[in-house]
């Protein structure tokens, strides 16, 4: 009988894919972890920084076609 843990590890839950490619995206450009969500039709990207969240004002097109997707992105401050 397996232990929970690897129940877990392999039946968990899965990112969609549209989070994957925003965290990807900002990790490979900015080398920062962000917190990103989904909230009905929008997505809701949380960075530590406010210089970051301007930067990534600038950079809003590119996420949503990064991630292919026709949702809303919302950037917060944490």
């Amino acid at each position: 009988m397996e232990d929970i843990k690897a129940l877990l590890d392999r039946y968990g839950p899965q990112e969609p894919p549209e989070i994957q490619a925003i965290k990807r995206y900002i990790q490979d450009m900015f080398h920062v972890s962000p917190t990103v969500a989904i909230q009905g039709e929008s997505i809701i990207v949380t960075v530590t920084s406010a210089a970051l969240a301007n930067t990534l004002r600038f950079h809003l097109i590119k996420l949503q076609q990064a991630a292919e997707t026709t949702k809303r992105i919302t950037l917060r401050i944490a």
